[in-house]
Parts: structure tokens; sequence; C-alpha cells
């Protein structure tokens, strides 16, 4: 076993809490399943409170590697750095929420621009998937003083909805899937996948990856090995029982069983194809996030060409291209 362990390369991979968000549900099952290992590498997940920590973790180099948001890369990482980190794996295209109409108002409410004049709840302030609201109202040509954003707890969200009292309203996962399961709420914008997320945006964007620190260049080939683990662990994701998964997960990226399952239910088709992000994705999440984020002068100059370094995961996704 020591043998082994000599054998293995080591990474520490800083992940974005809390340990049950869908959107690095990958790095977690891959570690439970021993697909880092299998790929030859001992990876070490160092799980932070929410994405800022991991982005910072990156920053001041306490990490090799951090699972975090577009966003906090750039407002926490390339803030201390003055670089933009790099891209290595793509997880998500957008966070995971449904903006959600109330089933009573479905037939008067077929697009983002009915909702112009009325209140649309959300269940805390500055939570990611805004960013997101606020580009569908701008596709929509309103402006966000046309509407009323109201902040409510989770289950206070989905009361409201419930009773009518908000036109529409933006609700994660798993509470959304129910939601629309007994047919409380029509979705109007569905961000849980990559095609229905673009759709509504008129354009592809990229929400969760995997970095690197632009200072400390991790080899292609540990790359390589990350990039087959994920890889595989997505499959995993995509087609296992919610009971196969959580025998082997840890009991702290569970969470409550039952809402695991309608959580895993509303992640099959979540992660971006293949981990690949393209350039126009990034570009244009990077443009959203200069809009609606107030950001220092310093974040406004990254660059896209700067950011992507997918050339590892491009080669283990080519016959005989890995190393």
């Amino acid at each position: 076993m020591l043998g082994l362990i000599l054998l293995l390369q080591s990474l520490t991979i800083a992940v974005s809490g809390p340990p049950t968000s869908p959107e690095y549900l990958p790095l977690r099952l891959a570690e439970a399943e021993g697909y880092f290992a299998d790929a030859g590498l001992l990876v070490t997940l160092r799980s932070t409170r929410a994405d800022a920590g991991a982005a910072e973790a990156l920053a001041q180099q306490q990490a090799d590697l951090a699972a975090t948001s577009v966003e906090a890369a750039l407002r926490f990482g390339m803030a201390k750095t003055g670089e933009a980190p790099h891209i290595v794996f793509g997880l998500t295209a957008a966070p995971p929420a449904v903006l959600a109409v109330p089933a009573a108002f479905g037939p008067t409410t077929r697009s983002v621009r009915d909702l112009a004049g009325s209140a649309v709840g959300i269940s805390s302030p500055g939570a990611p998937e805004q960013t997101w609201f606020l580009a569908l109202l701008s596709r929509a040509e309103l402006r966000v003083t046309q509407v009323s954003l109201l902040s409510y707890g989770e289950q206070a969200l989905a009361g409201a909805l419930a009773r009518g009292e908000l036109r529409a309203g933006l609700v994660d996962d798993p509470l959304a899937s129910r939601l629309l399961a007994d047919g409380t709420v029509m979705a109007l914008a569905d961000f849980r996948d990559p095609d229905l997320s673009a759709r509504a945006l008129g354009r592809p964007t990229v929400h969760a990856a995997v970095f690197e620190s632009a200072r400390r260049r991790v080899p292609d080939a540990q790359l390589e090995a990350l990039a087959q683990a994920l890889l595989r662990a997505v499959a995993r994701l995509e087609t296992a029982s919610a009971d196969e998964l959580v025998a082997r997960l840890p009991r702290q990226a569970v969470g409550l069983p039952d809402d695991f399952a309608v959580r895993l239910a509303g992640s099959r088709s979540l992660y971006l194809p293949q981990g690949l992000v393209e350039p126009p994705a990034l570009e244009a999440t990077i443009a959203m996030i200069r809009e609606y984020v107030p950001l220092p002068k310093v974040l406004r100059g990254a660059r896209v060409a700067e950011m992507l370094r997918l050339g590892p995961l491009r080669r283990v996704l080519t016959p005989g291209g890995a190393r």
C-alpha cells in the first residue's frame, strides 16, 4: 500500500461548498469511487464554505486546483494575484436554478418580458443565479428597475409561489424539482441544462469549473488524469440510481437521502458535455459578470484566451491522445 501511495501524484483541490452543491458532485464522487486513484492521482479535497473560499485558497497557493465559479475566480482569485486563473475542466453552464412561475400565472406569463411590473422572489440576496436572471431581463429588454426583487428564505419562497403572491421566483434544487413535479410552478427558464440555459439567454455560458493558478501550472499528465477521473464521475452521475450513489458518497455530500434523490434527478443533464468550455461561452460569462457585478479595475483585464487550458482534456477525449 505504501508503494502505491508513493507512485500516486498528489493534488490538493479546494472545492466550493456547501458539500451538497450539485455543481461539484463529480469531484466528490470521483474521490468516493476511487476514480482519482485509478488515474494515478492521490487527491485531497479541501472543502470550503462557499465559492469565494475555494478561489482564495487557489490564489494563496493553499491548493493546486480549485473547483469554484467563474465569478469567484475573478472576484476573489484574480483580485489577489492580478492574473486570471485557467479553466482546466468545465462543470456547469449556469447555477442549478429555475426561474419558476406559479401555475396559475402560466397562461399570462409566457416570456420574461411578461414579468415587467411584477414581484420576483429570490432565496437569498447576492446568489450567483441573480447574474443569470439579470441577463434574462436584459435579453427581454427589461431594466432591473422594472421588476421588484424580494428576498425570501427557501421555504418561504416556495410558499409565496404556491399562494400566487409572486409572479415568479428563482428556485434552487431540490425545491425546484419538487415544485415542478407537483405542478405548483412552471419553468420560464431552466438553468439546470446547458442547452436550455443557452436557449433562454441566447448564448452559451459557463458557471462552475476546475481552475488552476496562472502562477503555478499543474503538469499536463496530472490534468489528463484528472480529466479521466471527472469524465467517469459525470458519466456515473448521469446513469446511476440515487441508492447506488448514496451508498458510495460521504454523508455530507448526500445530505437528506430524499433530497438527494430529487437533486440528482434535476442534475442528470446539468454538466457541460465532456467538460469542455468554448471561448464564446466564457466570453459571454465574463461580459455578464462585468455588467452586473461590481469588479475592481484589475479584474476588467481578464482575457478569454488566457483563461482556457483545455489541451490535456482534449487529448483525453481524442482516441490515443492521452499520454
